[in-house]
C-alpha cells in the first residue's frame, strides 16, 4: 500500500527544477478542496500530472507512479492571483508612484541623449516615443523583463500567491502587462499569457521641457489624444491593406502599435469624483477597461454596478501617515476613508460587481494576510474573498479557462493550508506552481533563484 509522503521528503527548492526532477504525478489525498467554481469537497483528492490538474474528486483512483501527500487536516485552494503588481520586475518594484489613486508625481526626465558626431558616427540611443508623447511606454513588455530573481517572489508564495498580473511601472502609459507564474528557471518559463492589458497611471507634476501635461485634466486630454491618433492610425492601415497599389503606405508608429495590441485598459479610479470621471472617460475611449484603486467606491457602488465594469481593489488600505503631527486633527473625510475603505470589497460583492485584489506594494506575507483579513472583518464573506483572489482575476483578464479554480485540465497552481485561509493561526504548508512544489518555510530561507548562493536545479531522478 502506498504510504503518505512525508513533508520532509517532498521538498523542492525555490528554483524551478528541471523536468526530470519533478514527479510526473502528485496526488493530494483526502483534503478539504475549495474548487471556487463549484461546491467545496470536504474529503477529496487532487491529482496533478505534468503541471496540470488531471482530476479532482472523492474516491479517485491514484495511479501507481504518483507521489502521495496525506491531505488530512489540510485545505487546498486555487493558487492566489495578484490582479495588478510589479512582481517579477525588480526594477519596477512598487514605489510611491504606484498609488491606489493612480495619480502620482512624475520622476525627473532622463538626461537628453548625446547627439551623433561626425568624428564617431555613433547614433544617439532611440527615444521612447516622439517628443510630443512624453512618458509613453506603451510598447514596453513586462514579458521581456520578467525574472525569477525578484526577491519578493518567495514572500508572495508564502502568502499563497502563485500567479500575478504584472506591469511595468513607468510613465503614463506604463506598458503591456503579462500574467506570470511566481516561479521559473528563466523569465520566459514564468509567462502564462501576454499581453493582458495596458495600465495607465496619471502623473501630475509635469515632465519634459514643456511640463505638459501637469494636471489630472491634462493627463486625461493627453490620453484622449493618443487614442484619437490610434483610431486614425488603424483607419490608415486598413485603407492601405485594402488598396495598397497606388497608395503611400502609412508610417509605422511604435507607440501606437503598443496601444493597438492591448486587449484592455487599466484606468485609475480611487477618489469618489474620480470614479465618475473615469467611468465616463472609459466609455468615451470605446475600449474594454478595468478600474483600479477604488478605496472611495463606498459611495459609487450603484454606478459601478450599472456600468458593469470590473474593478481591482488595492490592499494598501488608507492609514494615518507615520510621520504626521500627533497634534494635527484629521478632517472628517480622511477619517471616513480610513474607516470605510476596507468595507468596499464587501459592498461590491453584494452588488454583484466583478472585482479582484491587488497588492499595491504590500509585499510581505504577514502584511498581505493582514490586509486581506481587514476586508473580511469589514463585511466581505470568506467565500467572496477567496473568489476575489482566484477566479475573479482570472475572469477579468480572460484567463479563467486555465486559472482561478480547481478543475480538470487547468494549470496546477495550488496552495495547501492547514486551516482556513483567513484564520490567524493558519499556515501555508505547500504551494504548487505548474505542478512543482514549494514549502514556504524553507522557500523564505533561501536566496532567490539564479542568484549566487541560490538554489540549483535538483539532480537525478526522484521517482
Amino acid at each position: 500500500m502506498k504510504q503518505p509522503l512525508k513533508a520532509s521528503v517532498l521538498v523542492f527548492t525555490a528554483a524551478w527544477t528541471v523536468a526530470a526532477a519533478v514527479p510526473s504525478a502528485i496526488a493530494i489525498r483526502d483534503a478539504h478542496v475549495v474548487t471556487v467554481s463549484g461546491a467545496d469537497l470536504p474529503k477529496a483528492t487532487v491529482l496533478v500530472r505534468d503541471g496540470l490538474i488531471q482530476d479532482v474528486g472523492p474516491n479517485l483512483s491514484i495511479p501507481g507512479d504518483a507521489w502521495v501527500i496525506d491531505g488530512s487536516g489540510l485545505t487546498v485552494y486555487p493558487g492566489f492571483i495578484d490582479a495588478l503588481s510589479t512582481w517579477g520586475l525588480p526594477g519596477a518594484a512598487a514605489t510611491p508612484a504606484r498609488t491606489a489613486a493612480g495619480v502620482a508625481p512624475t520622476p525627473a526626465p532622463p538626461a537628453a541623449p548625446v547627439p551623433a558626431t561626425p568624428a564617431t558616427g555613433i547614433e544617439p540611443p532611440p527615444r521612447h516615443g516622439p517628443e510630443d508623447r512624453p512618458q509613453n511606454h506603451s510598447f514596453e513588455r513586462a514579458a521581456d523583463m520578467v525574472t525569477p530573481s525578484d526577491t519578493r517572489l518567495a514572500a508572495a508564495r508564502a502568502a499563497g500567491f502563485t500567479t500575478a498580473a504584472t506591469f511595468p511601472n513607468q510613465g503614463i502609459f506604463e506598458g503591456l502587462g503579462a500574467m506570470i507564474d511566481l516561479a521559473g528557471e528563466r523569465g520566459r518559463d514564468m509567462i502564462v499569457a501576454q499581453p493582458i492589458g495596458q495600465q495607465i497611471l496619471f502623473r501630475t507634476s509635469g515632465f519634459g521641457r514643456s511640463g505638459f501635461p501637469n494636471s489630472l485634466m491634462g493627463n486625461i486630454a493627453y490620453v484622449r489624444q493618443l487614442f484619437l491618433d490610434l483610431n486614425h492610425y488603424k483607419e490608415a492601415q486598413q485603407l492601405y491593406a485594402a488598396h495598397p497599389s497606388g497608395s503611400r503606405r502609412p508610417q509605422y508608429d511604435h507607440d501606437l502599435e503598443g496601444l493597438a495590441e492591448s486587449p484592455r485598459l487599466l484606468l485609475p479610479a480611487d477618489e469618489e469624483q474620480q470614479i465618475d470621471r473615469i467611468l465616463n472617460f472609459g466609455r468615451e475611449l470605446k475600449q474594454p477597461f478595468v478600474l483600479y484603486g477604488l478605496h472611495e467606491a463606498f459611495e459609487r457602488v450603484d454606478e459601478l454596478k450599472q456600468a458593469r465594469v470590473p474593478a481591482i481593489v488595492s490592499l494598501k488600505w488608507p492609514e494615518k501617515p507615520k510621520d504626521s503631527d500627533p497634534a494635527e486633527i484629521p478632517d472628517y473625510r480622511q477619517l471616513r476613508i480610513r474607516r470605510d475603505a476596507p468595507g468596499v470589497p464587501g459592498l461590491l460583492a453584494k452588488a454583484g460587481v466583478e472585482f479582484a485584489f491587488y497588492s499595491d506594494g504590500v509585499d510581505a506575507a504577514p502584511d498581505l494576510k493582514k490586509a486581506l483579513k481587514k476586508a473580511v472583518d469589514a463585511g466581505l464573506s470568506r467565500a467572496d474573498a477567496i473568489r476575489a483572489l482566484t477566479l475573479s482575476p482570472a475572469r477579468i483578464y480572460g484567463l479563467d479557462d486555465r486559472l482561478g479554480s480547481i478543475e480538470k485540465g487547468k494549470i496546477a497552481n495550488l496552495v495547501v493550508m492547514k486551516g482556513d485561509a483567513f484564520d490567524d493561526k493558519t499556515t501555508v504548508e505547500y504551494v504548487f506552481i505548474d505542478g512543482a512544489q514549494f514549502e514556504p518555510s524553507k522557500d523564505l530561507q533561501k536566496p532567490p533563484a539564479n542568484k549566487e548562493g541560490g538554489p540549483k536545479p535538483a539532480e537525478g531522478d526522484i521517482n
